[in-house]
């Protein structure tokens, strides 16, 4: 299925991971985020088809990052990738307060992405005062 077959776009993005399944918690980060669900590396194997919380982090440096965006999802598939697994998550339904909430981290992503260079246009120092 290509970008433009999916109900809705994918921004890759790598944000910090927090995922609890039952008792257990596992840490990774996303490969790529939509408004469906997310794919994520993680360092563990996790079962198909079982109910998550994941707790998605922007981190913009070592110090600064975004609060948390906790979103119930399923587990849809998990495969062996390198030394990890790579994990895809559905989400399950949400209140209207969620989407608000995930439209906004989404918007985020979009907004992120690369910029194209805008030329350098030479300003005198009294040209930056007007």
């Amino acid at each position: 299925m290509s970008q433009t077959d999916r109900e809705h776009p994918r921004y890759a993005h790598e944000a910090a991971l927090l995922i609890r399944i039952g008792g257990k918690e596992y840490s990774g980060r996303t490969t790529n985020v939509s408004r469906g669900g997310l794919a994520a590396d993680i360092g563990s194997e996790v079962a198909n088809g079982v109910d998550a919380t994941v707790s998605m982090v922007l981190v913009f440096d070592e110090e600064t990052h975004s609060e948390p965006l906790e979103m119930e999802a399923r587990i849809v598939w998990c495969t062996r990738v390198d030394e990890g697994w790579q994990v895809g998550f559905v989400f399950k339904p949400m209140v209207a307060e969620k989407v608000k909430y995930l439209t906004m981290f989404l918007r985020y992503l979009d907004d992120s992405g690369p910029r194209q260079k805008q030329p350098r246009v030479e300003r005198s120092v009294d040209d930056q005062f007007r």
